[in-house]
């Protein structure tokens, strides 16, 4: 069968899950280390004396997570980097031939999912040291506003922690910029980055499968929804590697010996993906193209343009994040309004779905339920009922 970066994309939320959870545990122990003492004159000579017992509390989150992260970040690799050579070994399977016996042959895994794997976990490791930056920036930032407020009589110490913890828990960990410059908050950005990976890795594991087989030649699907960067590779035959750019090269026919058939090649497969094919999100797929055999499937139907689709998935992230702070509200009014914000984002994509045809995709509207404390609350509920 085909491969695409989108077979694999459902394993990140295993991974931005355990950073989710993370960041609510540091919104937690950074209000729980304010609200102790908040009412004592001497608070805020306190809570920075008392700055070197959060750091270890958060020290301790990171710890846990680094060790959690890399098993999971580990895991979905392997099961994405399955996933491409199973997809592989299906397309070579209805071979009758060479390739067809080749691919009966189990290729070692381990060496190339350790190297994915230590890319990402690589890749991810800043993510450890801003947690600890913005825990305490933020625990320092809330003494110094909660001090300086009631001298301004804008508002009470414990008011102002209190809207100064709720607009941390909103926005999260922040501070993430890709190499396209689009800022990202900490599980976003996980759950990018993994994703990324675990496409390349279900990717490279059916073009190593194919080069174990022999198979020299690919051919790119017709998708609908394309983008630009996509478009003057769609249909295409490509070399599954070797020199870049067109050719017309002559190859054997893939059942008749002997026969040699004329192949137009549009570039190499690396090639194609320097240039932007496969990047996160691509609908396209990469199968085996037999010389004289394999013909060119017709295009789907469109199902409207590249960017109604990303709108979709702006409403998609939007709901979710209102999801988010309906979950976390402290009131009934704030429950109360951020579903009204759920309702118009989910309206909003009935209505495109309606008018282009695209799917909706109901499972990137839910967000994954954190772990309960014991004491049955929400980690941001509690912190801020703690500076109440």
């Amino acid at each position: 069968m085909p491969v695409s970066p989108a077979m694999a994309e459902d394993l990140a939320a295993a991974v931005s899950t355990l950073y989710e959870q993370a960041e609510l545990a540091l919104v937690e122990k950074v209000t729980q280390a304010l609200a102790e003492g908040l009412d004592s004159p001497l608070w805020a000579d306190l809570k920075l004396a008392a700055i070197g017992n959060l750091r270890t509390a958060i020290e301790e989150i990171i710890a846990v997570l680094q060790v959690d992260s890399a098993g999971a970040i580990h895991q979905a690799l392997a099961e994405a980097y399955g996933r491409g050579q199973q997809a592989a070994v299906a397309e070579l399977g209805a071979l009758a031939t060479g390739p067809g016996l080749a691919a009966a042959e189990a290729l070692p895994t381990a060496a190339a999912v350790d190297r994915l794997a230590a890319a990402l976990v690589q890749e991810t490791g800043p993510v450890h040291l801003r947690i600890l930056r913005a825990g305490l920036d933020v625990y320092r930032g809330v003494v110094a506003q909660a001090t300086s407020a009631p001298l301004l009589g804008a508002t009470t110490r414990r008011e102002a922690a209190g809207r100064a913890l709720q607009r941390f828990a909103d926005r999260g960990v922040t501070g993430f910029v890709d190499r396209s410059g689009r800022a990202w908050n900490m599980a976003s950005y996980v759950e990018m980055a993994t994703r990324s990976a675990l496409g390349r890795a279900a990717v490279q594991a059916h073009t190593d499968r194919l080069a174990a087989a022999g198979v020299d030649l690919v051919i790119v699907s017709d998708a609908p929804e394309e983008c630009e960067r996509c478009r003057p590779w769609e249909g295409k035959v490509l070399r599954r590697d070797g020199p870049s750019g067109a050719d017309v090269v002559e190859v054997e026919h893939a059942t008749e010996d002997e026969r040699m058939v004329r192949v137009r090649v549009a570039g190499s497969f690396p090639e194609a993906r320097a240039a932007g094919l496969m990047h996160p999100n691509c609908r396209h797929s990469v199968a085996i193209y037999l010389p004289g055999v394999t013909q060119p499937r017709p295009k789907p139907p469109s199902r409207g343009t590249y960017e109604q689709s990303q709108e979709q998935r702006y409403y998609e992230r939007q709901v979710r994040k209102w999801k988010r702070k309906q979950a976390a509200a402290e009131g009934v009014q704030d429950a109360t309004a951020a579903r009204a914000r759920v309702r118009d984002y989910q309206k909003r994509i009935r209505e495109l779905t309606a008018e282009t045809g695209l799917p909706r995709k109901s499972h990137r509207e839910q967000i994954d339920a954190p772990a309960q404390p014991a004491s049955g609350d929400r980690p941001a509920q509690s912190a801020r009922r703690a500076v109440r």
